[in-house]
């Protein structure tokens, strides 16, 4: 059994409108929306999770989407990109399907050597598709709209903005097993070798930047993946003896979840892959009715109708 973080588990953001949300996710982008259910402190909150077929972890990408809800600012002490991986030659293609969308993004760059494609979602969250220098073989999910050729195949790695990189960057190594793979300017590129895919962090100092502020268009926290939730108590008592305060055990129903902020102040969970999405829909049917944790079921009718209306 692998004892190591393995790499990305799932990224959760803030967003405003939820049928804007599902439309910009599951039509422009064709990611599967794998989960409907409610935020788990606010059930009059959606909670949407998008990702493959099976929402493999280094695959989710999750929203509570808050009507309403103002604007966030992108700054230190948080996740500032989410970046996935795409296949060799899908670029120009993203390019002209975010023109046809009206999707605002920038012209391809290069990063590290590997060629990505900057773009904010509706709510003016910050992500890329890049394409890897190392081969991605990951199964993806595919629409009549984005075919495989172009389709996005998980996580490639997200950006954390720090006003110093140091007392995070050592999270990562001494507690995550990451390794400092490269550095570009003030972009400082962590990996994993536990995984192949998933398994980037890049650390971006920035010490005059002001802090960020949680609000629509930002990331609200950033989950790393263990096997198990028995690897996982092993994980809360390395964080716990660094003096970091690290919550107990949630079942979060998909999966158990710890949370601690890291000293940098971005929200980290880790999240295990146990006992996975289907274990309350079968696998062909994710996504398509909303479940809600078993603490509401009994208010079921009352929180439907608080929930604003979706078109899926």
């Amino acid at each position: 059994m692998n004892q190591q973080i393995l790499g990305l588990h799932h990224i959760t953001a803030i967003a405003g409108n939820a049928q804007r949300n599902y439309d910009f996710y599951t039509k422009v982008l064709g990611l599967r929306m794998v989960k409907r259910t409610v935020n788990f402190d606010d059930p009059g909150t959606y909670h949407f999770y998008f990702g493959n077929e099976t929402g493999t972890p280094g695959t989710i990408l999750t929203f509570f989407p808050w009507e309403g809800i103002r604007q966030g600012r992108t700054g230190t002490g948080m996740a500032t990109e989410i970046t996935y991986a795409v296949p060799e030659g899908s670029l120009d293609s993203w390019q002209e399907r975010f023109q046809q969308h009206q999707v605002p993004f920038n012209e391809t760059a290069e990063r590290f050597g590997e060629t990505f494609l900057s773009f904010t979602d509706p709510d003016g969250l910050n992500l890329s598709l890049l394409v890897p220098k190392q081969p991605d073989n990951r199964t993806v999910w595919t629409t009549d709209d984005v075919k495989e050729a172009v389709a996005t195949k998980g996580f490639h790695s997200t950006t954390l903005s720090l006003r110093q990189i140091e007392p995070t960057a050592k999270i990562l190594t001494d507690i995550f097993g990451y390794r400092l793979q490269a550095q570009e300017g003030n972009r400082y590129r962590f990996i994993t070798d536990a995984v192949e895919t998933a398994n980037v962090i890049d650390l971006l100092e920035l010490p005059d930047q002001q802090r960020g502020e949680n609000a629509g268009g930002t990331n609200h926290h950033v989950a790393f993946r263990v096997a198990n939730d028995n690897i996982q108590m092993e994980f809360h008592e390395k964080i716990a003896s660094k003096g970091l305060h690290i919550t107990p055990k949630i079942d979060r129903d998909y999966f158990f979840s710890l949370y601690f902020r890291e000293p940098g102040g971005v929200l980290f969970e880790i999240a295990t892959d146990n006992p996975g999405f289907t274990v309350d829909e079968p696998l062909a049917q994710l996504g398509s009715n909303l479940k809600l944790p078993k603490q509401y079921e009994s208010v079921r009718t009352e929180i439907e109708k608080e929930l604003p209306s979706l078109i899926i």
